[in-house]
């Protein structure tokens, strides 16, 4: 029995002797079907073909991909601080040279993950670290391809994962979708894990939401009020998005203030007022 994974969007599912059928995160409309067709492979064949590497991003925070690119391309999150070690989002692959730095560096003590698109290989990591819990939202369990004891669902709007580490259910790109708060990220400043539920963008003055980003579906206006209003008290300076390079370094909570007003100013010139979901 194996552990086929969507060549994709990265997702792992549970055992099975053949691959599925079909993803069910690509046949949704936020994702897609390469033209190609369905590919699979398995964590032992990317383990021939690729690695995880490492990049540093500020103290007590480290980046984790893949190299080369493998499927949606997102990196995780390494978060240090002295209440807990959380792998924020992850990855399809895990490697045995990543599993000994993290290790030396503490280990994990949870993993919380932003949307379904980056669950990824999420119960291998979780198991790699003893089977430390995987905090996702419970508005997005029906996407969730392999069950484990290991994932602990919530329905609040806010979890505390530790002192100065908070949970915040925004929607918008999935209903659960969910950024993480560290109060004492970006020197003492505060600091926001995105995702891509709201996205740093190239000119870094600005950010992004959208319902689907390969398919350049945007989200409604009421959808982006909602993820402004979550996310309003909290204080932070520097916002991390799903991908290397995609950091808002500073003035982060007035680049998601002004990017919404741009939206919703943008939203107000459409006949039905706005977009899709």
């Amino acid at each position: 029995m194996t552990n086929f994974i969507c060549a994709t969007c990265g997702m792992q599912y549970a055992e099975s002797e053949q691959p599925p059928a079909a993803c069910a995160i690509c046949q949704d409309e936020r994702q897609y079907v390469k033209a190609t067709g369905q590919q699979w492979t398995t964590l032992d064949k990317l383990r021939l073909t690729n690695r995880n590497s490492i990049r540093f991003e500020e103290a007590g925070l480290i980046g984790i991909g893949i190299d080369p690119h493998f499927a949606i391309g997102q990196r995780a999150l390494f978060l240090r601080t002295p209440q807990a070690n959380v792998l924020w989002d992850c990855l399809p692959l895990l490697d045995e040279a990543v599993v000994e730095m993290v290790k030396a560096l503490g280990g994990v003590s949870a993993i919380a993950i932003s949307h379904p698109h980056y669950y990824a290989s999420m119960v291998e990591w979780s198991r790699a670290f003893g089977g430390v819990p995987i905090y996702l939202h419970t508005a997005d369990r029906q996407w969730v391809m392999r069950p484990d004891q290991a994932i602990v669902f919530g329905e609040g709007e806010t979890r505390a994962l530790a002192e100065g580490l908070t949970l915040v259910r925004c929607g918008g790109h999935f209903e659960g979708g969910t950024v993480l708060h560290c109060q004492g990220g970006a020197g003492g400043k505060g600091a926001l894990l995105t995702g891509d539920i709201i996205q740093a963008v190239a000119d870094r003055k600005h950010v992004s939401f959208m319902y689907s980003y390969p398919n350049y579906v945007p989200l409604s206006a009421a959808a982006v009020e909602r993820i402004v209003k979550a996310v309003e008290p909290f204080e932070y300076d520097r916002i991390y998005g799903a991908f290397w390079d995609t950091v808002s370094e500073q003035d982060g909570k007035a680049a998601v203030s002004r990017s919404a007003e741009r939206y919703l100013q943008a939203s107000s010139h459409h006949p039905s007022g706005g977009a899709s979901p």
